[in-house]
């Protein structure tokens, strides 16, 4: 069973919000059956965008919901559904959305998760487009091999809260290292949800992936995450490594302007204007490894982009790692190794640089990148090769830069 300390628990302010939603539409998200889609299909919970309402909007089945609603249950049990994750790995929390459902929002939730493995997934019949039907004998019959009444249970029976009309989210804080593809959302008896978030930090195959093939060493869906940073006023940086290209401004991280500006910018005698301080963030990458290539697009910020940006590496162990975040990664200069100098970036564009590091080779497990002086950048890949390395003795050279250990933790 999933190890479970404190889930079913409302957090009124979870930093898991931060992470990715594993279950969006956006990523690949799936619903695969559903009891009943008959006021609103379930396809709309894992909409990335936020529920709207349509006041005056009527189907031939009743209002118009921006959600998942069923009829009101006139026979035993209760509905659900089973949504397959776009991204797999470990669920971090929950966030069910009853925005709008004001009068019809379901009373009672649980949520279950299952880890199933290649070729495990029973074929399912293709859902098509529903409204105003309940499920099919064909998927009844198919959906009943994934035996999911039985499923890990990480929120129990729990009564939702409803909030303001339009914003009514009850957060549940899951406490589980496990590897997760996919949910099942149980309603009791019946009724409407806008949204199903399921946030948390992917999880890749790291002996499956081709040697000779650099990968993106911090994206979030295969494990790296944001652990530090000095600001995060209009987006946190764990956007940057989100998945495809980044759709807005909000869709990136963006410091507020710094207030330590001078009233008049000054240049150097080049004409390139002095430095006025700096902004960064840190990452745990998804796998240690050797970084080839630095990719930051500043797309959509077109007058917020950063003047110039610089990227270092180190080696932490866990342990250093709980320590400098404690300290607010106040960790000795030497410990940095240059990944990318000072370079200059262009507005409203994707560009890639060269590391340092292809003639280096150094390992790194951790990435520091600032920016000069503040400002905005849609996406950060860090592309190259994952290593096996020993992080009990972080300060030695690691022999075996790139080869692949079987089973090592992405999650370390």
């Amino acid at each position: 069973m999933a190890d479970s300390p404190r889930e079913g628990k409302l957090s009124r302010s979870p930093d898991f919000v931060q992470l990715i939603d594993m279950a969006s539409e956006s990523v690949g998200g799936k619903i695969l059956f559903a009891t009943d889609d008959f006021f609103a299909p379930a396809e709309n919970l894992l909409k990335s965008d936020g529920p709207c309402f349509k006041e005056r909007e009527y189907t031939e089945f009743g209002q118009w919901m921006d959600g998942w609603e069923t009829r009101r249950r006139r026979a035993p049990g209760h509905d659900w559904c089973i949504v397959k994750l776009g991204v797999q790995g470990t669920i971090r929390g929950f966030d069910v959305d009853i925005s709008y459902f004001t009068g019809s929002y379901a009373p009672r939730i649980s949520i279950q998760a299952a880890n199933l493995g290649e070729g495990k997934e029973p074929e399912m019949p293709e859902r098509g487009v529903r409204a105003g039907v309940a499920a099919t004998p064909a998927e009844w019959e198919a959906v009943a091999q994934l035996k999911s009444d039985g499923w890990d249970c990480l929120v129990p029976m729990t009564q939702l809260t409803p909030g303001k009309p339009a914003f009514s989210h009850n957060y549940f804080l899951v406490n589980s290292l496990q590897k997760w593809t996919h949910v099942r959302l149980n309603l009791f008896p019946d009724g409407g949800i806008a949204r199903l978030r399921v946030y948390g930090i992917g999880q890749k195959d790291w002996t499956a992936v081709d040697p000779k093939e650099p990968q993106d060493l911090v994206a979030i869906a295969c494990g790296g995450a944001c652990i530090g940073f000095s600001n995060a006023h209009f987006g946190h940086p764990n956007r940057m490594i989100g998945v495809g290209e980044p759709k807005a401004v909000g869709d990136g991280w963006e410091t507020a302007r710094r207030r330590d500006r001078p009233p008049v910018l000054q240049s150097d005698g080049d004409g390139t204007v002095l430095p006025l301080g700096c902004e960064w963030a840190v990452f745990r990458l998804a796998h240690p490894g050797v970084v080839t290539q630095v990719e930051i697009d500043t797309r959509h910020f077109k007058g917020s982009s950063p003047a110039s940006c610089s990227l270092d590496g180190c080696i932490l162990t866990t342990q250093e790692e709980e320590d400098m975040i404690r300290q607010k990664w106040d960790l000795p200069g030497h410990r940095w190794k240059a990944l990318l100098p000072v370079t200059k970036l262009s507005p409203d564009e994707s560009q890639a640089f060269n590391s340092l590091t292809p003639e280096l080779q150094d390992v790194v497990t951790h990435a520091r990148l600032t920016i000069y002086p503040d400002g905005g950048i849609g996406r950060l890949r860090l592309r190259g090769f994952p290593s096996s390395i020993c992080l009990l003795r972080p300060r030695e050279k690691p022999m075996m830069r790139f080869s692949v250990k079987a089973g090592f933790r992405s999650n370390v």
